[in-house]
C-alpha cells in the first residue's frame, strides 16, 4: 500500500472519529460509550495494519475463509480484535471460534449451541451478539424479534458463550434518518428483554449503523457501530 492510500486511510479515521464526537455530544451521550468497528472486508492486511497504526483496534470480516489469511497476519497476543459480522453457516463454527475473538451474527440456538461447543473445545467463551432483522426482509439473515427472548431462554445454560447484545442491518435507504425507527425498534428490543430477563444481554450492546448512517444509529443508543467504505474507501 503506497503512501498515499495510508495518509487517506489514516485522514478518514480522523473524520469519522469526528463525526462520532459531534453526533454523541449532540445526542447527550459519551464517545467512550461507542465502539468505531472497522469493516476491513475484501481490503488487505495492509490496510488493516495502516488503520491499527491510526487507532482502530476492532476489524469486522464477512467470511471464515476471507478471514483466516487475514487474521493469522497479526500476532493474536498483541493484535487487533476480530468481529465476525457476516452470515455464519452451523459447519463453519467451530473455525469461526478459533479465528474470532467475537461472533456478531448469530440468529438461532442451534448455531449459538455450535459455537458454544466449539468454544469449550478451545478452552474459551466466545462473547455472542444476536442478529435481529427488525425490516422483516425474506433477503436478510437475522431471527425476527419475537423469536429473541426464546432463542436466549435456550442459550442461557451454554456455558461456551456469552450473550453480549444484539446487532442488526436495517432495510437500505438513501436518507440516513429513515433508517432511525429499525434502530429504534432494537434498541425497544433489548430495553424490553433486559425488563424480562435482567443480565440476559451481558453487556448490552447494539451494534447498528454503517458508513452512511451510522449517526442516527448513535442517536438511537447504538454502542458499536460498523464502518468499512468511510475507513478504507469504496469496494
Amino acid at each position: 500500500m503506497d503512501a498515499g492510500n495510508m495518509d487517506l486511510i489514516a485522514g478518514n479515521i480522523r473524520n469519522v472519529r469526528e463525526r462520532i464526537a459531534r453526533t454523541a455530544a449532540s445526542c447527550g451521550r459519551r464517545m467512550e460509550d461507542i465502539t468505531l468497528l472497522a469493516i476491513s472486508k475484501t481490503f488487505p492486511r495492509e490496510a488493516v495494519a495502516q488503520a491499527m497504526a491510526a487507532g482502530i483496534g476492532q476489524f469486522g470480516e464477512n467470511r471464515v475463509q476471507e478471514a483466516e489469511t487475514k487474521i493469522s497476519g497479526f500476532y493474536r497476543a498483541t493484535g487487533p480484535e476480530w468481529h465476525l459480522v457476516g452470515h455464519l453457516q452451523s459447519n463453519k463454527a467451530r473455525r469461526a471460534a478459533e479465528l474470532f475473538d467475537v461472533i456478531q451474527s448469530v440468529d438461532s440456538a442451534k448455531l449459538a449451541a455450535r459455537i458454544s461447543q466449539a468454544s469449550l473445545e478451545l478452552g474459551k467463551v466466545t462473547p455472542i451478539l444476536l442478529q435481529v432483522d427488525v425490516g422483516g426482509e425474506e433477503t436478510k439473515f437475522g431471527a425476527p424479534p419475537e423469536h429473541i427472548g426464546e432463542i436466549l431462554q435456550t442459550t442461557k445454560e451454554l456455558k461456551g458463550i456469552r450473550v453480549d447484545g444484539l446487532m442488526t442491518i436495517p432495510p437500505w435507504t438513501e436518507e440516513p434518518d429513515a433508517a432511525r425507527p429499525y434502530f429504534r425498534k432494537l434498541r425497544e428490543l433489548k430495553e424490553t428483554l433486559e425488563a424480562e430477563q435482567p443480565g440476559c444481554l451481558g453487556a448490552g450492546h447494539l451494534s447498528m449503523g454503517m458508513s452512511h448512517d451510522f449517526e442516527a444509529a448513535i442517536c438511537e443508543g447504538a454502542t458499536i457501530i460498523r464502518v468499512g467504505s468511510a475507513i478504507f474507501g469504496t469496494r
